[in-house]
């Protein structure tokens, strides 16, 4: 066999965009294929063409259903892809509610963008794909259950090990067979679950893999063990602090698993008395499918009868339509929202936040990772102000932050992993994580004693040559969709955004409208566009006329 190269076209330093092609003789095989989240420059990728031809793929291996693993499924197949999608039975049912709920956000989204484009002149913009296209897609996915061989295409065999990380989430097993030798082995970890998940068994997966590629997303973190009750415990002292502040707690959650966990503890703290009961909205359709899905699994599931019973609870109610959804701004004293996004960056979550961030009774608990360049990152790090749909919004609220129910395996689990996984034949490629943690993950593995130049730190769109004794990159293979120093990085569109709250607060901090003035004309001489008057100026506008964003 002449061909075998990897190349890496997502979740390279970066935790999403989950992408990478296997070519193995005649054999092309994608193995996940998801939408890249964080800064705007590394969400434009999801609009511009992949770097293959989707018509020339054999298959497709899903890790699992989450968005940044599975969420560019839809455009392949707009863009030719005529193939299978293989995944275990429950990814096939999750992803059969969230692709067409990621397709109707777009829409929602793209269609609020262009009435904004219109009154700017600017020209309309498409989504990347539509709920038709999302339908088209899932009649290409073929289920399998764990730990059972297929053959997905010529001299390729590869079978699932259940990652302990989400409902149907996997790694996958692959072996390439070759003419004079034994086939190659390849594991891909998918996301790992972390020790003692509530819904998920500890992750699975054989050992002696001659290539491993392994998620890094907390590589170098340690996060405390806790027992069931002491999870609930710190959950249960945020929530005691949010109740006694009598405003709103919200939750950015993902809708599909981590609003699930979390709603079954709540309901069970209240239960028990340990928080003060209160209504808990569920403000996601996507979510109120999702449920539905893990009570069908209720019987694979730990603590599945614990779940069922949470979400028929008589404080637990689902939000379905716009209209509900906008009604619980009207809603005062404590009460809790949970909604999507996790990291901010889309559906729901953001009008609510934009509706009570300025809010000192308010308090956001962020429950899982938030990305460089998300806004859930942003109000991690301390943003005193944000821009939320082209909105300044004041940050009055308390931002707290919860690591107990994150659905990923800390630094130290990762290397317990990859300890069980030896011996590595060849190459360890760290994925799906920021160049720091990966840096530091590295390090850690070096107690395993793995052999020299094994671990691999692979960048976006690198192609490495698997044909040989040791893995080699193939410089100048491909190049860089974007520049790899703004990968995983705050791009301009956040320093903007930044730059346009400091101009806000300066002129609004100004003493009277001659010190503002001057404010404003030091701008325009730095930008060099004059100082608003005269015959090189930009025409002043009348104070009784249209504004400039009228006109």
């Amino acid at each position: 066999m002449s061909l075998l190269r990897l190349t890496f076209h997502g979740a390279a330093r970066t935790v999403t965009g989950s992408c990478y092609l296997l070519e193995a003789g005649t054999a092309r095989v994608l193995i996940d294929c998801g939408l890249f989240q964080g800064s705007k420059t590394e969400r434009e990728l999801n609009y511009r063409p992949f770097p293959f031809d989707p018509a020339t793929l054999s298959a497709v291996l899903l890790t699992h259903a989450h968005i940044d693993h599975a969420g560019l499924l839809p455009k392949l197949v707009k863009h030719g892809y005529a193939g299978r999608i293989h995944s275990t039975v429950a990814t096939v049912d999750l992803c059969g509610v969230m692709l067409p709920d990621s397709a109707s956000i777009q829409e929602v989204e793209v269609r609020q963008l262009n009435q904004r484009q219109a009154r700017h002149g600017k020209p309309e913009v498409e989504p990347i794909y539509t709920v038709e296209d999302a339908a088209a897609a899932l009649g290409h996915f073929e289920g399998h259950g764990y730990e059972s061989w297929f053959s997905p295409a010529p001299g390729i065999r590869a079978r699932f090990w259940n990652a302990g990380h989400l409902l149907g989430s996997a790694s996958i097993e692959i072996e390439v067979a070759r003419d004079a030798a034994a086939p190659l082995r390849l594991l891909f970890s998918g996301d790992i679950g972390p020790d003692n998940k509530m819904l998920q068994p500890d992750p699975e997966a054989p050992a002696g893999p001659d290539i491993l590629v392994c998620e890094s997303t907390y590589g170098g973190r340690q996060r405390f063990e806790r027992s069931e009750d002491g999870r609930r415990a710190i959950l249960a002292a945020e929530v005691s602090d949010a109740a006694r502040k009598k405003g709103a707690l919200l939750i950015p959650s993902f809708a599909v698993e981590r609003t699930q966990e979390l709603v079954t503890d709540l309901v069970k703290l209240m239960d028990d008395g340990q928080v003060p009961k209160a209504n808990i909205f569920i403000d996601s359709p996507l979510a109120s499918k999702a449920t539905a899905i893990f009570e069908r699994h209720a019987g694979e599931l730990q603590h599945g009868g614990d779940l069922v019973r949470a979400f028929n609870a008589p404080y637990v109610r689902f939000t379905e339509s716009v209209e509900d959804s906008k009604a619980l701004a009207r809603f005062t004293g404590f009460r809790i929202i949970v909604a999507a996004s996790g990291m901010c960056d889309a559906g729901r979550i953001r009008h609510h936040l934009r509706n009570h961030l300025w809010q000192p009774t308010t308090t956001v608990l962020l429950a899982g990772f938030q990305a460089e360049g998300s806004l859930g990152r942003v109000l991690q790090d301390g943003a005193t102000s944000v821009t939320i749909m082209g909105e300044p919004i004041r940050v009055k609220a308390a931002i707290r932050r919860i690591e107990d129910y994150s659905g990923h395996a800390d630094g130290r689990e990762l290397v317990e992993w990859v300890k069980n996984r030896l011996p590595i034949g060849r190459s360890l490629f760290l994925t799906h994580g920021e160049e720091a943690g990966q840096q530091a993950m590295a390090a850690d593995l070096a107690a395993l004693h793995l052999p020299n130049d094994c671990v691999i730190i692979p960048g976006l769109d690198s192609v490495y040559d698997l044909s040989g004794e040791a893995c080699a990159l193939l410089a100048g293979e491909t190049r860089p969709r974007i520049d790899p120093a703004m990968v995983a990085r705050l791009d301009s569109h956040n320093e903007l955004a930044d730059l346009m709250l400091d101009i806000r607060d300066a002129v609004s901090k100004a003493a009277d409208e001659k010190a503002k003035s001057v404010i404003l004309r030091r701008l325009r001489r730095a930008l060099g566009v004059g100082d608003g008057g005269g015959d090189g100026g930009r025409r002043r506008v009348p104070v009784s006329g249209p504004s400039r964003r009228q006109e």
